[in-house]
Order: C-alpha cells, then structure tokens, then sequence
C-alpha cells in the first residue's frame, strides 16, 4: 500500500494522482460541504481567541490540503483581522496536489511547508492544526481472525509480477485487538500503525494549540460490528468514482486510490499516550451545527445536516497539547 501510494515514481500520490473532484477518482468532504470551512474558519477564531493569539499572531497548518478548495473557503470565512493575523501553513507531500493547491489559492497568503516539523519550529510550537480526510490516506496493515487468535495478512509478488495473498502464523497476542474480541471467523480489521509513527515524529514541536482531525470512520466498537459488508474488513480503492473491494485493491497500481477506515478509539489512545487531552468527538454534522450560525444552518440544504447522511459517516476529533480537557463521554471510546 505504501508503494502503491507513494512509490516516488509509481506512486498515486507522487505521481498519478488525478484530479481530486467530479473529474476526478474520488470527492472529499471539502469538495461536497459547502458549509465545513465556515465552520473551521469559526472554530479557528474561537480558539485563537481562547488561547490570547488575537494579537500575537494565528499560526495555522493545514495537513494534506488536497485540491486546496477547503483553504480557501476557510479563508473566504475569515474576518479581515484574523486574516491578516493568521499565518497560514500547508503541509504537503505530493508535488501533483501542491501544485494544484497553489493554482486554486494563488491570493490567499498561504505558504508550503515540507513537514510538520518545520511549521512547528516555524511558529515556537503553537498551532491550531487540522486535516481532513488526511488518516485514511496512509498505509495500514491488514490482519485477519482465525480462531480466537489474529493474523497479519501480506502480500507475495511472483516472479511474473502477479500477486497474491498471504497470512502469518499467529502473531504475539495484543490488548488491541481485544476490541474485535466478538468479531466472526475470518473477519478483517485495519490499523494505521505509520499514521501512529507520524504523528509522534512532530508532537515533540507541538507545544500550545488545538488540533481537528476529520475523517470517514468510527470508534472501534462501532467500526466493524453489525455491518454485514465488512467481514473483508474496510480496505478498498478509488478509480474513476467507482468504489472497489477485495482483490481489486491490487489491481491499476499507482493509479488508483487506496483508503480504509479510520478508527478514532487508536487516534484518542495515541493522544493520550503523547499527553494530549482531547475535547470533543463528534460527527460532523454535529460539528457543524455547533460552529456555524444557527440562522445559516436553518436556511441550508446541505446533506452533510441531514442525519444518517455523509454528515454522520463522517467524525471530527479535537485534541490539544498540556491543555485542561473539555467533557467528553469517555464511555464511548
């Protein structure tokens, strides 16, 4: 998967990426919410104000920005003061998007930077960070239940370059997976060991601020149970706007797109873990009607506000630095 994504000559990512939209692979919820940067430009002048920022200067990244069309609506919402206040990071990796961003953002004030830990470094360790549909674009692993215990499933490459599956003998028991305890036989499960390895890569830089993390996906006894299409687990690919299971997730290497659910119980345990607090986890349907005017929300149309619609698939996590925690139902991770 890694390769497939982001193979410096192969890669989607690096190399083969089409556009992100109707003419695309696939559409994110920055191309089809019209209200979400509304809500995260308010979030962004919520919190800066919180924190004392208001004359101090805004630093912002956004990570993995994609057509750059949700920067720009966060923009457009922002007051002239906090405009002209906020420094305006994206952290990019791939060339294709980056330049895709700068064509969409050519008057916005927005700077590139090539990782995190340069933005960090950049702002003295405060920022208000956010992403958007950023966890499920990196690699996973894949294991597979059998019996009571679990194993890693891999990939053999043939000497005529076809491929095929494989599993290990059963790995060393892990209290994660106690999660998936009552799941069937066969059952697969993803987890986003190198987002985990990412993340802890710059959150030594990461001193004071807030930090959304939107994305497809659920807690982790939410994420597989009672869903009777997902004994193949959440792993699929993206090619022309058509979705593809199974052994199709092989097939078009580098040129389509592979993504699978993110679990949000690993993203507030990994937080935990580095000393954040996290202060809320919502879908983002929720999101939006607790950061956007209730008078707009009344008048919109937008399916993202419409329960059980793309608005409830989609969940935003907030968490912080050495911060004091605002409620959240611990019950629910």
């Amino acid at each position: 998967m890694r390769e497939a994504l982001y193979h410096p000559t192969f890669g989607y990512y690096s190399s083969q990426i089409n556009d992100v939209g109707r003419g695309g692979d696939f559409s994110t919820a920055a191309t089809l919410d019209p209200q979400l940067g509304e809500a995260i430009a308010n979030w962004i002048r919520h919190r800066a104000k919180e924190l004392g920022w208001k004359n101090n200067g805004i630093p912002v990244i956004e990570v993995g920005a994609g057509s750059g069309l949700l920067a720009r609506s966060v923009m457009r919402h922002l007051d002239w003061k906090t405009r002209w206040l906020i420094d305006y990071m994206i952290c990019e990796t791939s060339s294709i998007l980056r330049s895709k961003q700068q064509q969409n953002l050519r008057r916005g004030g927005i700077r590139w930077i090539d990782s995190m830990n340069k933005g960090l470094q950049r702002s003295g360790g405060r920022a208000l960070i956010f992403s958007n549909e950023l966890v499920d674009a990196f690699p996973c692993r894949v294991f597979q239940k059998s019996g009571d215990e679990w194993q890693e499933v891999g990939i053999i490459i043939h000497p005529d370059g076809s491929l095929s599956e494989t599993t290990t003998s059963p790995i060393a028991p892990d209290a994660w997976f106690l999660n998936f305890a009552g799941l069937p036989e066969g059952q697969r499960v993803e987890r986003h060991d190198s987002y985990r390895e990412y993340v802890q890569s710059w959150s030594p830089y990461w001193k004071e601020g807030f930090q959304l993390t939107i994305d497809y996906g659920n807690l982790a006894t939410a994420l597989y149970a009672g869903d009777q299409g997902r004994l193949g687990g959440s792993l699929r690919a993206y090619w022309k706007h058509q979705c593809y299971w199974g052994r199709e997730v092989y097939a078009r290497f580098g040129k389509q797109d592979l993504t699978a659910d993110v679990n949000f119980s690993d993203l507030i345990a990994l937080g935990r873990s580095l000393g954040w607090n996290e202060h809320a986890f919502s879908t983002q349907r929720e999101f939006l009607n607790r950061w956007v005017s209730r008078k707009k929300i009344a008048k919109s149309s937008n399916r993202f506000l419409i329960p059980g619609d793309a608005g409830d698939a989609f969940k935003v996590l907030e968490q912080s630095p050495n911060s004091t925690p605002s409620p959240l139902n611990t019950d629910q991770i």
